[in-house]
């Protein structure tokens, strides 16, 4: 299942700032809930099913020796038109939803005991970003 919104107050959004206009404003850059988590070095979208595939990633890695902590959630709403419908007439339907990500946001934590797992289900994860991304283990950062 993807990740959907319950109830929005629009379901239409505007495509909103760019990147650059909110890069002042970072927040969840601190691990807070895991000991070792992923943090963005780059601007980038993640559509629901790119946080879906994290997610899944991640369980297939941690399974039940582990907490998973997934600090984004895909709330600003895509839309598209037909491919081959004439211009005017509206906006299109909602395609898919996504996330800004900014860099210095923590998008995942990891809780557990066994470094070594988290490190590797987190190097898994990595290739599937459309971004640049590090691990940072509390007070010290992995590459």
């Amino acid at each position: 299942m993807l990740f959907v919104p319950k109830k929005t107050k629009f379901l239409k959004h505007h495509k909103g700032k760019t990147f650059i206009k909110i890069a002042n404003n970072v927040s969840n850059t601190l691990l807070t809930k895991g000991s070792i988590g992923l943090k963005s070095l780059e601007f980038g979208n993640l559509s629901s099913k790119q946080v879906l595939t994290l997610q899944q990633t991640l369980n297939k890695y941690i399974k039940k020796k582990g907490r998973i902590f997934i600090n984004i959630f895909p709330h600003q709403s895509i839309t598209r038109k037909a491919t081959k419908s004439r211009m005017g007439k509206g906006k299109g339907k909602v395609d898919f939803y996504t996330v800004k990500v900014k860099p210095g946001t923590c998008i995942c934590e990891i809780e557990s005991l066994n470094l070594a797992l988290s490190k590797k289900a987190l190097s898994a994860v990595k290739i599937k970003l459309p971004f640049k991304t590090k691990m940072i283990h509390e007070y010290s950062y992995y590459d």
